[in-house]
């Protein structure tokens, strides 16, 4: 006997054997029960779900004589069903009979009563490639059929079926099966046939079937042929050229981390083994999205709990507008995918574009000893000397008049100087920005967990941006991202150096502390550099981690200005401190 297929081979023969649909299963199971049996059923779903199959089921179980235990397999209807010789269940392929010459030939046929069984069933299989034509054709048919006759139609795109044909029908939604479900179907075949696969191996694979048990059958036939005896994940892995959550979670970690040799490297490696960019930009897309899930609903049930450990494992460290912007740039570049003449260029180049994203130092090893440098990082304890004339004491004044740009006012020259003095003293084309190694101190005496706090309230700036006493704060800070944070200040970064310095002389004139205690729910004061001096004060970090002379941590003391109350204020005085240069009127 020729070989047969598994997914023929095992095809359910009664309801108790088909995976999942149990809604729909119980559903069919009471209307047979209670003889409510409608003329006509919409089934639809995606593919390898058990449409045809469940159908075949029901036309089985209606035509069978034992009605104690149908379907019975046993009686002459049954067998005559499981060989497809019933002259009475009739199934039909929409796909290749769409015309409307066919669908009359139909209509003349259904007028005559069954041969065999109690009922004469028309399966209609792909109904949605029946043209419009043939649609109008059944109307009346589906309307109003005979007693005898039960019209079943299967689709997988329902979207395209006339709004007039499925008003006639009862219509049954075909979910997707769940990965365990698959696994455990695949677990008794494997059984019967005498073929051995581990757990992982049976996971890969209802992961690829994507909710399709027909699928995932074939699947498995393939890796039998592949293997002959013993199935192991990584022989399916070469077969479909597919990657796992853990190589997506590691490629991630890759990217944020700027480790650029090894993504480009494991990217490649992947093209080499046969991968399909479009999916592994598409599985990348699902982890990131179902990371976002997580960040919103920890205990969320819409991911699985394989995906909730890798999320655990490599997601979590990034903030969640990185994911955002890295989930974006993804879905932009699956969408150049259809036009891309090479499109592992594409997605090298996108992953490239979203490694400049990241705020992270750009290697494992700088990152877990940064991490390990928490116990040096805390500064809850520390005795706060820094007073206010010292905020900015390492700051560089670069001056078109002067020769030498790289001109720094050391932390003694201005140490008596206060906020009020230095403003009056600054010339209008200088640029002010922060020294190097002043923001290393400021980055030995940050806090990761501070930071993840900041970041998070930070994200809200936007509430502040058309208030009346913050609206010019959250202005100046609404492009930046939070770097750094201690117990009283944050270093933040921006695209350009002259945000950089807008936020700087910000700090210099107002003081950021009064929004700070506002948005963040401390008062803190805001140092800030852009994107280009940020990589070089990073390298600078690693370097002096590396060789073990890190400075110690600058100690800030924050310094408030007193202000007159707002309750105390008249109404003039206070117009007058929003708008400076408000001429007021007597009426």
């Amino acid at each position: 006997m020729a070989y047969q297929a598994l997914y023929r081979k095992y095809r359910p023969s009664n309801f108790d054997e088909v995976v999942g649909q149990t809604h729909i299963i119980q559903t069919l199971k009471n209307a047979i029960i209670q003889n409510r049996i409608a003329h006509a059923y919409l089934f639809c779903g995606p593919r390898g779900t058990g449409k045809t199959s469940i159908a075949k089921i029901f036309a089985k179980t209606l035509n069978c004589t034992n009605s104690q235990d149908a379907p019975c397999g046993v009686c002459e209807n049954c067998k005559m069903a499981a060989n497809g010789s019933h002259p009475d269940i009739i199934e039909i392929d929409a796909a290749s009979n769409n015309g409307v010459d066919e669908v009359r030939n139909l209509i003349d046929k259904v007028k005559y009563a069954p041969m065999q069984g109690k009922y004469k069933i028309y399966i209609i299989d792909e109904v949605h490639m029946m043209t419009s034509g043939a649609f109008n054709a059944l109307l009346k048919t589906i309307e109003e059929p005979p007693a005898h006759v039960i019209f079943i139609f299967a689709t997988t795109e329902p979207n395209k079926v006339l709004p007039t044909i499925i008003s006639r029908c009862q219509r049954f939604d075909f979910n997707k099966v769940s990965v365990n479900d698959i696994k455990y179907r695949l677990s008794v075949v494997c059984k019967n046939e005498g073929i051995e696969i581990d757990q992982d191996g049976l996971t890969l694979i209802a992961q690829l079937a994507d909710g399709g048990m027909r699928d995932a059958l074939s699947i498995l036939d393939q890796c039998v042929a592949y293997c002959t005896s013993h199935i192991d994940v990584n022989d399916i892995r070469k077969i479909y050229g597919v990657i796992t959550s853990e190589d997506i979670g590691q490629l991630f970690s890759s990217i944020y981390k700027k480790d650029v040799d090894r993504f480009i490297k494991d990217i490649q490696k992947y093209s080499d083994m046969g991968m399909d960019i479009k999916r592994l930009t598409a599985d990348f897309i699902h982890m990131l999205k179902d990371s976002l899930i997580l960040d919103y609903s920890e205990n969320s049930t819409l991911v699985s709990d394989m995906n909730k450990d890798m999320i655990r494992k490599y997601f979590k460290s990034a903030p969640i507008h990185f994911r955002i912007q890295c989930m974006e740039e993804l879905m932009d570049t699956y969408n150049k995918y259809t036009y891309a003449s090479n499109a592992l260029d594409y997605l090298e180049a996108s992953l490239l574009k979203i490694s400049s994203y990241s705020y992270e130092p750009k290697s494992n090893k700088f990152e877990s000893e940064y991490d390990n440098n928490s116990d040096i990082e805390e500064e809850d304890n520390y005795e706060t000397s820094y007073d206010d004339s010292s905020d900015n004491s390492d700051i560089i004044e670069k001056s078109s008049k002067i020769g030498d740009k790289n001109k720094v006012l050391e932390k003694s020259e201005i140490s008596d100087v206060s906020r009020e003095t230095l403003k009056q003293s600054e010339n209008a084309d200088n640029k002010i920005i922060l020294n190097d190694d002043f923001v290393v101190q400021l980055l030995v005496g940050a806090n990761k967990m501070e930071r993840n706090i900041d970041t998070t309230k930070f994200n809200n700036i936007g509430q502040f941006t058309s208030s009346l006493e913050f609206g010019k704060y959250a202005a100046t800070l609404r492009n930046s991202v939070i770097m750094a944070s201690g117990s009283n200040y944050i270093v933040v970064c921006t695209s350009s150096e002259i945000f950089a310095k807008q936020i700087n002389e910000f700090e210099l004139n107002y003081g950021y502390e009064d929004f700070m205690e506002v948005l963040l729910g401390k008062a803190k004061k805001v140092f800030a550099l852009d994107k280009t001096q940020q990589a070089r004060v990073l390298d600078v970090f690693k370097e002096k981690m590396i060789s073990g002379n890190l400075p110690e941590p600058f100690q800030v003391q924050l310094r408030r200005k007193e202000s007159i109350t707002e309750n105390n204020m008249s109404i003039e005085d206070h117009m007058k401190s929003l708008f400076p240069n408000i001429e007021i009127k007597e009426d």
